[in-house]
C-alpha cells in the first residue's frame, strides 16, 4: 500500500486547511485508463467505490485501484517550489524486494 513521507502528509494537510476544499477531502490517484501507466493526482471531496483511502497525519489521499495496482508498495514525497507549486515524487519501498 502507498505510503507517505512527513514532508508529503505535512503539505497535503496544507492544502486541506484553506477555505476552497472540504477538510474531508483529500487528493485522488487515479490511472488514465488511455493504456498507458499514467496517473492523475487531483482534489477530492470524498473517495469513490472502491479506492483504497491512506490516512497519515491528518492527511487523505485516495487511491483508485488500478492505480494502487501500479504503485504498489511505493512511498509518495512533495515538496513545494519557489513559486508555489506542489510536486510529488514517487519511489519504490526500499524495504520492498526488488525483481
Amino acid at each position: 500500500m502507498l505510503a507517505l513521507t512527513s514532508n508529503a502528509s505535512s503539505i497535503i494537510r496544507a492544502l486541506f486547511e484553506g477555505d476552497e476544499l472540504p477538510t474531508s477531502g483529500g487528493l485522488r490517484i487515479a490511472s488514465t485508463n488511455n493504456g498507458t501507466q499514467t496517473l492523475t493526482v487531483l482534489p477530492a471531496d470524498q473517495p469513490e467505490r472502491g479506492d483504497q483511502v491512506v490516512e497519515d497525519g491528518g492527511a487523505r489521499i485516495f487511491v483508485e485501484d488500478t492505480a494502487a495496482t501500479m504503485l504498489g508498495e511505493s512511498v509518495l514525497d512533495a515538496q513545494v517550489d519557489d513559486d508555489g507549486n506542489v510536486q510529488f515524487l514517487l519511489t519504490a519501498n526500499a524495504n520492498q524486494p526488488q525483481s
